[in-house]
């Protein structure tokens, strides 16, 4: 479906591409620095373009760099990563009936070009799957078109990051504005009480435990903010009279 001329030329393509373009600079500078600090962390060339190349996923990145530039055990840097990246186990969940009618290629294919603000924009736009295969159509297209932006964005400019690090001083600060990016993304994906609770929890635990090693306060605040959603929904639905909800 990504790679069909129809898809392409559909309006819904225009449309999920117009959307991504609105945090598409702030997504750029982001990958920029990404690249400039892989190579800050003593990656080979070679390494920090294969990374920038195949490893589309920002957060697990900015995440595990330090940890390679500090030496840190491979099971440490390895664990971040798919702690860092458990959302989108959610994230499938949910776009499950979304993309079950395509083929596997292109359900891996969309599974690895989906981000944090693709999923927003797509599910805002389309709060149920596609009845027939105009609206399935439909849906698939504004996708392909906001992942494409997106992963241009960020791959393109990590590339040139690690092509121009030498020029690029880290101070600039241009990372920030992958913090910015991020910040909106948190306001919209944060619509219910609890998942205010939840980000309060990661964040306070977070800051609490800076002082571990390897980076391991990220860790911390990704299993307490678990942790305690998973309380609130127990106790939610106990009040509530569920069955399933526990004893």
């Amino acid at each position: 479906m990504f790679f069909r001329r129809s898809t392409f030329k559909h309006a819904e393509f225009r449309a999920g591409a117009v959307d991504a373009l609105g945090a598409a600079p702030g997504l750029a500078a982001w990958g920029l620095m990404t690249g400039v600090a892989m190579m800050n962390s003593g990656m080979s060339t070679f390494e920090a373009l294969l990374m920038g190349v195949t490893v589309f996923a920002g957060s697990s990145q900015l995440a595990a760099i330090p940890l390679i530039a500090s030496g840190a055990p491979m099971w440490v840097v390895l664990a971040t990563g798919f702690c860092v990246n458990l959302r989108f186990v959610v994230f499938s969940a949910h776009l499950r009936p979304y993309v079950m009618h395509l083929p596997l290629g292109e359900r891996l294919l969309t599974g690895y070009l989906i981000t944090d603000l693709s999923y927003v924009q797509f599910t805002g736009r389309y709060p149920r799957p596609g009845a027939d295969h105009g609206q399935r159509h439909a849906q698939q297209a504004y996708l392909a078109g906001n992942c494409a932006v997106t992963w241009v964005s960020w791959v393109g400019c990590s590339v040139l990051g690690v092509l121009l690090a030498g020029l690029i001083p880290v101070a600039w600060g241009l990372g920030f504005a992958g913090i910015l990016a991020l910040l909106g993304i948190l306001f919209s994906l944060a619509s219910s009480p609890l998942r205010w609770v939840s980000a309060g929890v990661a964040g306070a635990a977070a800051v609490a435990a800076f002082a571990l090693p390897y980076k391991l306060n990220i860790l911390l605040a990704i299993a307490a903010a678990v942790a305690m959603s998973l309380l609130l929904e127990t106790a939610r639905g106990v009040s509530a009279g569920d069955p399933e909800a526990g004893p």
